[in-house]
């Protein structure tokens, strides 16, 4: 009897330790594989990215845009956001997830010449490709690449 007792006792400080640390305890049973990577929506911690363009937000969910090796990040930007003719040194994958960007190519802006990328559009930027970025809609989208990632204005 008092064992049954002592492992009733157990198994209640496992439940609340668990609850207490948000479910810490549960993930680390369900043995997840080594390199899993999982951002449930709720624990996501956006940044400041404004050195980008102003009022752009930063989410990095996989690697480091800044250090050598694959990257996955998710950027909010406001509507109206215009980025200049630029290039990157490597592939820039892009997948709008929702709002509307347009996208053009070149060294000079030219609306004319631009393809419009609702929600749900991916696109491919070559390296070295002269671009440049209307943001028309407020939008996210996320930018899977090899860094480090580099932005390179054609009037810095």
């Amino acid at each position: 009897m008092i064992g049954c007792i002592q492992g009733a006792v157990r198994l209640g400080i496992a439940i609340m330790l668990g609850v207490v640390w948000g479910g810490v305890a549960i993930a680390q049973d369900v043995g997840l594989p080594a390199g899993t990577i999982q951002k449930p929506v709720d624990r996501q911690q956006w940044a400041d990215a404004s050195h980008l363009s102003p009022g752009v937000r930063m989410l990095v969910l996989e690697g480091s845009p800044k250090a050598e090796g694959m990257f996955t990040i998710r950027l909010r930007i406001p509507a109206g956001t215009r980025l200049q003719p630029h290039w990157h040194p490597r592939d820039e994958r892009v997948t709008i997830l929702s709002g509307l960007a347009k996208v053009g190519f070149g060294d000079a802006w030219n609306e004319a010449a631009m393809t419009a990328f609702p929600a749900g559009s991916f696109y491919l930027n070559p390296p070295k490709s002269h671009h440049y970025v209307w943001i028309v809609e407020d939008t996210e989208m996320q930018l899977t690449g090899m860094g480090p990632w580099e932005v390179h204005f054609l009037e810095e």
